[in-house]
């Protein structure tokens, strides 16, 4: 059986993650919880014109965008990818829903192993299904993060 491993990383952003530790912990919870196996996940932080690059590039959208997931799972019920987040999204996010910059971005990388472990946000019931399994994994959080 494969050992998982999560990364994380930045591009054209000066950001590291306060307790990558915990994170890791918190974030194979929710797979766990889910009942999948972790892969390999890669989170990079970016800024938003790195991210709108790779919007374009491959979603061929140019807006911008708090988070891109590319699936890289092999075995569905084992989760990789990429996850792509914008930090300057993040922090604009925060102001708009009034919330401190760590809790959007902890709702962020639960919404990209959401999707990775196979939920949407397309329509209105789908994107209500995600909203409240992020809020039920963020309500886990601080077992894992004191914030």
């Amino acid at each position: 059986m494969n050992k998982g491993t999560i990364y994380f990383f930045s591009e054209e952003v000066k950001f590291t993650l306060p307790d990558k530790r915990k994170t890791r912990g918190w974030i194979k919870e929710i797979i766990l919880r889910e009942n999948k196996e972790l892969g390999n996940l890669n989170f990079i932080f970016c800024n938003d014109s790195y991210l709108n690059e790779i919007n374009i590039k491959y979603l061929k959208h140019d807006t911008l965008t708090d988070i891109i997931t590319f699936d890289l799972s092999e075995n569905p019920n084992q989760i990789s990818g990429d996850i792509f987040i914008s930090i300057e999204r993040v922090k604009d996010n925060s102001k708009i829903f009034k919330s401190c910059i760590s809790s959007e971005l902890n709702r962020v990388i639960s919404h990209g192993i959401l999707h990775l472990i196979g939920y949407n946000d397309k329509t209105t019931k789908d994107a209500l299904i995600i909203r409240q399994k992020e809020d039920y994994y963020l309500s886990l959080l601080p077992n894992f993060i004191s914030e």
